[in-house]
């Protein structure tokens, strides 16, 4: 019981009765403390209803107050303490013992058993009790002036920080003091979690405490999304065990994807997602599969995505990718970009799921998963009451055949057999019973809705054989019809489109099975497509000597947009524009783009090509900055402009970087490295390890082999292939070239033929790419070798045209090359039009190699390219003082850039705004200078404010400097002078 309090109070708070300044800082007052325990049952009062707050308290009173504030269990029949009248007749006598049994309270005079019940309780007393109520530590050393016997309890409330040092120890307390200590310990052990919330994606969980505060609880690791989790914290020293379920309806992860046919697979979310993206099969992709719909279950957490009839079966019994990009979660906070793999096996043969008589001419079968339609559609595979039927069979993929033969109104049974699923199964022939009664009703309307201005979907109250014609408000605005089982689909033509208000749509001669027929029409408020399409990936493959780059959307793209060049801009590894192989200086693809075409020959109009001109791309890490493209929604939605990195690593044909050979003397051998540009194959056709792909040329232009039987082959590393040869066999001093043939890379591209430069390993080195060594900022330089260097020496490099120090930041390789980036330690260390030189230090000197030690090659005074973005120079200042980044004067407004600008005039770049209006731009001209002047199509006066903002201007490239970098976007204000 001791150990009660000692886990449920913050005691200095529960203690500060005893201090001079008792309930000073509270709002809870003495007197509603006391009515609050009152309630508990803990202080009952005196007869007239007073609390007695300055009656000083005896130690029954006392007694009774532990017990029902410790809950301890009242003591009846045993009588420890020889006090006069302590019998059975004393009302304190259950509580005396629980306190004494429970060793927080003792008598007055322990040896003749005395307790002294209608005595009165000192704060020393008060003090010690409580302190072995609260099981707090007794100090060795003490500094109080309590009586000897008290001193080490009172001492350890000093320290606890419960009672004044300076107290009267030997006075009587209170009842005022007992109502307040048992208020304090009343509410700490009444401590509770009234409510949680979880935020944070289940990191962060609140708790809300009964005393109204709360708590804030980081966890290690989230809460497991709907599953029940207990939660640990300490609040007030008590220490709560919660369990806690992060309840989450909108889904936060992909639980799986299964497949019990081969023509559906569900995918299972383990919450809700939104049903438009849900059911966009555009956002689903398994290998050479197309699916016909996405069908988002009821409790919109699962997704049945059906295979097209005749695209292929999903593939059986391996493990399958499914590609799932571009469903979002039901509240829009999670959008899915993952890989889930499932495996198709279908072991269960298909059943007859339902048999619907449809009036006295028809009957509807439903199965239980998709089968053939040479099967289903079968007359000869049904018997009805035992006996063949006439007629004739139409059926619905995936599962559903409506038969169409002449039948008595009563019960009858159907048996089926020979109808078969895609993997072959036969239904069984299990009898299925049907009723058939006249119908004499043709279909009614259930439900009616639209998607976007085009599309119309009704719903009848049964299944609709045909519909002979259907438009919208009139006649001559006509739509094209399908039907499957129920549902009738109306798809209009942009000329025949819904307008945005109410309209009624009209379906002349709707029939059943029964041939019941009549013309049906309702009326119906379209919903608009609101969704923006987006990039869901760019790809890159090398086709014919060509680059392909597939840009990927979220849906079908307008075909008014998809081709124009504009709409796409192409950037390299450091930002700035890429110019050639088919791309112009705007980075705009030179030929339009094309819609992907699938192997079936249709288009794909979700999927884009950008193809290069010219040859291939070159490998390494690129941006599209796509804009401008509309979906195909009646009132296109136009994509918020993304750019999108990808790396190109297909890059057609594998190229031999290098080749050099290594003198062994000591073993009597040659070590032959061959470096490509990437890795290469170690099987099949373009397997590298194959010696007869290798021959060295001599002076003469003799090819002569590497003999099979001395030479052995292996990768040195995953670009490189070390050919070791005995020098008995071979003579490599006066070779000049080494041809390579017959040689992939890991993805199929083979080498293009030809030869490499052959030397020893002396003379090899790795040089710098002088068309490769830009500028990127003011502070930072990139470099590119045409080799992969494992070690850089700082000290190699040398800048000219900056006094400032440099390190090393970043090192990669792209391509098989090694790209250095250098950052210097002054910001501006590099002015905006570069200006600064690189070189080596001298060839001995040099220390940076290769991982088989080839050197650096010595590099004498190159140019840094600029490929520093201009500024708007908004900090700029005249000769006296005044800023003159933006003046405004008449019709003309001028702007200050950091260096010499270039103009590529299009109004559109440009939003001027004079006074909150508007106003047009007619032309823009740098004149070869830092400065760029802007023509209004009317002038400003004195006091107006002028607004200026350069927008997109990192994909139109309006304003750049000489070197033709963009300049960055930016906003500018001045106030007319």
């Amino acid at each position: 019981m001791k150990k009660i309090l000692s886990v449920a109070l913050s005691t200095a708070m529960a203690f500060s009765m005893f201090a001079s300044v008792a309930f000073g800082d509270t709002a809870v007052t003495p007197q509603q403390q006391f009515d609050a325990l009152k309630a508990k049952g803990i202080f009952n009062g005196y007869p007239d209803g007073t609390a007695g707050l300055d009656k000083e308290m005896t130690r029954a009173e006392f007694a009774k107050v532990i017990t029902k504030l410790l809950g301890l269990k009242e003591i009846t029949g045993v009588y420890s303490y020889n006090d006069k009248n302590y019998n059975a007749k004393n009302w304190a006598a259950p509580y005396i013992e629980a306190v004494t049994a429970a060793g927080i309270m003792e008598g007055k005079n322990v040896e003749k058993k005395i307790f002294d019940f209608n005595g009165k309780v000192t704060i020393a007393e008060m003090a010690t009790i409580l302190t072995r109520a609260l099981d707090l530590e007794i100090p060795t050393e003490t500094n109080n002036n309590a009586a000897a016997w008290a001193k080490g309890y009172v001492q350890a409330a000093i320290n606890a920080g419960l009672i004044d040092a300076n107290a009267n120890f030997g006075a009587n307390a209170s009842r005022e003091l007992l109502v307040g200590a048992a208020y304090s310990i009343d509410q700490a052990q009444s401590l509770k979690v009234e409510s949680y919330t979880v935020s944070e994606a289940g990191k962060v969980v609140e708790f809300k405490i009964s005393d109204g505060e709360t708590v804030k609880v980081t966890l290690d690791k989230a809460l497991e999304a709907n599953k029940e989790t207990e939660v640990k914290f300490t609040y007030k020293d008590k220490e709560f065990t919660e369990k806690v379920t992060y309840v989450v309806t909108a889904a936060t992860k992909i639980e799986g994807a299964t497949a019990s046919n081969y023509k559906e697979l569900v995918v299972k979310f383990d919450g809700e997602v939104d049903a438009t993206t849900a059911e966009n099969t555009a956002n689903y992709t398994v290998s050479g599969r197309t699916f016909e719909s996405a069908t988002l279950s009821a409790d919109k957490k699962s997704v049945t995505l059906l295979v097209s009839e005749n695209t292929g079966n999903l593939p059986q019994q391996r493990d399958t990718n499914l590609v799932v990009k571009g469903v979002k979660n039901a509240t829009a906070t999670k959008t899915f970009d993952e890989t889930v793999k499932f495996t198709a096996v279908d072991t269960q043969l298909p059943e007859v799921k339902s048999v619907q008589g449809l009036g006295t001419k028809a009957l509807r079968v439903e199965f239980s998963e998709p089968v053939t339609s040479a099967t289903a559609g079968n007359l000869a595979n049904y018997k009805v009451n035992g006996q063949a039927i006439s007629g004739f069979v139409k059926y619905t993929y995936p599962n559903i055949a409506f038969i169409t033969t002449d039948l008595p109104v009563g019960e009858h049974t159907l048996t089926v057999s020979g109808v078969k699923d895609f993997a072959g199964f036969s239904a069984s022939t299990a009898e299925s019973k049907f009723t058939i009664a006249e119908d004499t009703t043709a279909p009614e309307i259930t439900k009616i809705t639209t998607n976007d201005l085009k599309k119309v979907v009704v719903e009848f109250n049964e299944p609709v054989k045909s519909v002979s014609s259907a438009y919208q408000t009139s006649s001559n605005k006509s739509a094209t019809v399908s039907i499957k089982d129920n549902v009738v689909t109306l798809t209009f033509s942009d000329a025949n489109r819904l307008s945005l208000g109410e309209s009624t749509v009209y379906l002349n001669g709707v029939t059943d099975y029964s041939n019941n027929s009549a013309d049906r029409n309702a009326k119906v408020t379209p919903e608009l497509d609101t969704i923006r399409p987006t990039v869901t990936g760019v790809t890159s493959k090398a086709v014919d000597g060509k680059t392909e780059l597939t840009v990927e959307f979220s849906e079908k793209i307008s075909t008014e947009d998809y081709n124009k060049v504009d709409n796409y801009v192409l950037k390299d590894s450091a930002g700035k524009i890429y110019t050639g192989k088919g791309f112009t200086t705007k980075g705009n693809p030179s030929v339009a783009p094309k819609y992907v075409v699938d192997k079936n020959g249709k288009l794909d109009e979700t999927k884009v090509v950008l193809t290069s001109v010219g040859g291939t791309l070159p490998a390494g890490n690129y941006t599209l900055e796509v804009s401008g493209v509309r979906d195909q929604a009646a009132i296109g939605n136009t994509i918020i402009p993304q750019s999108v990195p990808f790396t190109l690593t297909q890059t057609g044909a594998l190229e031999a970087n290098a080749a050099w050979f290594n003198d062994d003397v000591a073993n009597n051998e040659y070590q032959v490295y061959v470096q490509f540009n990437r890795p290469v194959a170690t099987s099949g056709n373009g397997n590298a390890l194959d010696v007869n792909k290798y021959d060295y040329v001599v002076t003469n232009a003799t090819y002569k082999p590497f003999p099979a039987s001395s030479t052995t082959v292996q990768l040195y590393n995953a670009n490189t292939v070390l050919l070791t040869v005995s020098k008995d066999d071979v003579n490599l001093n006066g070779a000049t070239d080494l041809r390579v043939v017959n040689v992939a890379d890991t993805n199929g591209n083979f080498v293009n033929g030809g030869t490499v430069k052959f030397t020893s390993q002396n003379e090899s080195t790795v040089g710098v790419v002088t068309d490769s060594v830009y500028a990127k900022a003011q502070n930072k330089v990139e470099v590119k070798f045409d080799g992969e260097l494992t070690f850089v020496n700082k000290d190699d490099f040398k800048f000219a045209g900056t006094d400032s120090d440099f390190n090393i930041t970043n090192q990669s390789v792209v391509d098989g090359k090694s790209v250095v980036e250098f950052t210097f330690v002054k910001d501006t260390a590099i002015p905006y039009n570069s200006g600064l030189t690189l070189a080596t230090v001298a060839k001995e000197d040099i220390k940076s190699t290769d991982s088989v030690g080839r050197k650096l090659k010595a590099l004498a005074s190159t140019p840094v390219l600029d490929g520093i973005k201009p500024v708007f120079a908004k900090d700029s200042k005249d000769a006296n003082g005044a800023s003159n980044a933006i003046t405004a004067n008449g019709n003309k407004v001028t702007l200050k850039f950091t260096e010499i600008v270039k103009s590529n005039f299009t109004p559109a770049a440009y939003v001027v705004v004079v006074d909150g209006t508007k106003v047009n731009v007619t032309n823009a001209e740098a004149n070869g200078s830092d400065t760029l002047t802007l023509t209004l199509d009317k002038a400003v006066s004195a006091g107006q404010l002028v607004e200026v903002e350069l927008v997109n201007n990192s994909t139109g490239s309006f304003v750049t400097d000489v070197a033709n970098n963009a300049a960055e976007n930016f906003y500018a204000s001045v106030r007319v002078n």
